[in-house]
């Protein structure tokens, strides 16, 4: 079975001594699932954030719902939480608890001699496990997976289909990578010399923290002569680059087709919206939101806790201003060749 197939009968009640909940109306309501507010039924959990969405709660079929605290939610069994959003998603994994394959190890899969396997580890069709790559307890690895030599998955992990770890990719526990994730590739570096470019050496490595989730299509290259890190926590979206030597700090969020490059350090609790760019040597400081798509010049610093948009990057309040004047330069240069061409006629007389 896949993840989420299966589901654990809780009660509104249940649910709310688990989220720390207060319970407006029948403990005793069944919930077996979770859905938006449209396509719910009546055994399952809902979630609104804001008073303005009560009457589409309302008219659900959704027998519960979070919501934040005093909502009025005619007909309905009502959870209150201080940020309902977080708690559906943690009553989500609740509910709906993970389910990983059955253990045992495919016909199909090619495991080195000298590599270690752990207790309870899934091994799909077509995995390739090459000479002393470790397999912590628990992990689930699928379906034409590549582990190189020396590669280390930690306990719990799962690696979806067509992933590859080169050489000495390190995994903490409960790491998951979603399909086409490349870990530990040669990083993009050239030196020009004798009319040619040479090849840079990329012997460094890549080092995943616990807890770190990376999308589809991803790819983090290993240091050229030091160490790529994913720091614990830290969740990446699909089709992200991460050059060598770069270092992304403990529950950063990187969205979508961000691109850093080489040597870049960015901070804890990062906030990095889609299509942002990194110049090289780029640090961005604990708690910053780049806004997407933005542009970090090379060297760049942005400092903790600043909000910063646009290409190059600068203050939020800053860039609303600019944008602001930019949408006005028809209307200026109409203005200034008005102006100019008054003082032309003024000179002529």
């Amino acid at each position: 079975m896949d993840f989420r197939e299966a589901t654990m009968m809780r009660t509104a009640g249940e649910l709310a001594d688990y989220l720390g909940a207060t319970l407006q109306g029948e403990a005793n309501q069944r919930i077996s699932g979770v859905a938006s507010l449209e396509s719910a039924g009546p055994e399952d959990l809902i979630y609104v954030d804001s008073a303005k969405r009560a009457g589409r709660a309302a008219a659900s079929a959704a027998k519960c719902v979070l919501a934040p605290a005093n909502s009025r939610i005619t007909g309905k069994t009502v959870l209150e939480a201080e940020a309902p959003k977080f708690a559906f998603a943690k009553a989500a994994a609740w509910i709906l608890p993970a389910v990983a394959p059955r253990p045992g190890i495919h016909p199909t899969a090619v495991v080195a001699a000298s590599a270690r396997v752990g207790h309870g580890v899934h091994l799909g069709p077509y995995v390739v496990v090459e000479e002393d790559a470790e397999i912590g307890p628990g992990a689930v690895i699928e379906a034409f997976c590549f582990l190189g030599r020396r590669a280390r998955v930690g306990e719990n992990c799962r690696l979806h289909p067509h992933v590859t770890l080169y050489p000495g990719s390190q995994l903490g526990a409960r790491v998951e990578l979603h399909a086409g994730v490349v870990v530990g590739g040669d990083g993009f570096g050239y030196v020009y010399g004798e009319g040619r470019h040479w090849k840079f050496p990329q012997i460094g490595s890549v080092e995943i923290g616990d807890d770190v989730e990376i999308g589809c299509n991803t790819t983090v290259d290993r240091g050229s002569l030091g160490v790529t890190v994913v720091e614990s926590g830290a969740k990446i979206d699909n089709l992200v680059q991460v050059a060598h030597n770069v270092r992304i700090g403990a529950d950063t969020v990187v969205a979508s087709q961000v691109g850093i490059s080489g040597s870049c350090t960015i901070g804890k609790r990062v906030m990095i919206g889609g299509q942002a760019g990194f110049g090289e040597h780029a640090s961005v400081e604990d708690g910053a939101i780049i806004g997407g798509p933005s542009g970090i010049l090379p060297g760049k610093v942005v400092r903790a806790g600043q909000i910063v948009w646009g290409t190059p990057v600068r203050p939020l309040e800053k860039f609303k201003q600019q944008f602001a004047w930019s949408a006005k330069l028809p209307e200026l240069v109409e203005r200034i060749e008005k102006l100019e061409g008054e003082l032309e006629d003024k000179r002529k007389k």
